[in-house]
């Protein structure tokens, strides 16, 4: 019982020893825990305000990221867009330019066709002409001779024709 209902003594010598304790640790470890803890407390708050700040950079960076994306994908769809009017274009050109050598072409065998034609009718009507020049003077030489004769000479003359 003596702990319940303690002596004066130790209450002296007790409040004695915590008076030294709170002498030695206010000159000794107080002030660097205090300033420790202000240290810490200050590190604490400007790694909070990095942090903050490393935030705003972030939501900054991912705004331009985003930009930067919706760039680059309308340039890509008017590059694309751009590359299919060119090749459209060069599509357009090139059936053009076909049909254009089609033609040129066509004509040109259609005129090398009646050129043809024409030379190949000149040459039968040249043939057609000496051989009724051929007829005509061997049926006027007949002629003198015998008529019965000169008409089996211009039957046998035309079987012999070949057009």
């Amino acid at each position: 019982m003596e702990l319940v209902t303690p002596d004066i003594g130790l209450v002296f010598w007790t409040t004695i020893c915590f008076v030294i304790l709170l002498f030695i640790l206010g000159k000794f470890a107080w002030k660097p825990i205090l300033a420790a803890v202000h240290e810490r407390e200050n590190s604490i708050e400007s790694a909070l305000l990095k942090a903050e700040a490393m935030k705003e950079e972030m939501a900054r960076m991912t705004s331009e990221n985003e930009n930067l994306l919706k760039q680059a994908r309308s340039e890509r769809d008017s590059i694309l867009s751009e590359a299919r009017k060119v090749k459209e274009q060069i599509i357009n050109d090139a059936k053009e330019a076909a049909n254009a050598e089609g033609s040129k072409m066509i004509e040109k065998a259609r005129i090398e066709i009646n050129s043809q034609k024409a030379i190949a009718m000149a040459d039968v009507k040249n043939q057609v002409a000496s051989l009724s020049l051929e007829i005509a003077e061997k049926v006027l030489r007949k002629q003198f001779e015998d008529a019965g004769k000169q008409d089996a000479l211009v039957a046998e003359l035309l079987k012999e024709v070949k057009l």
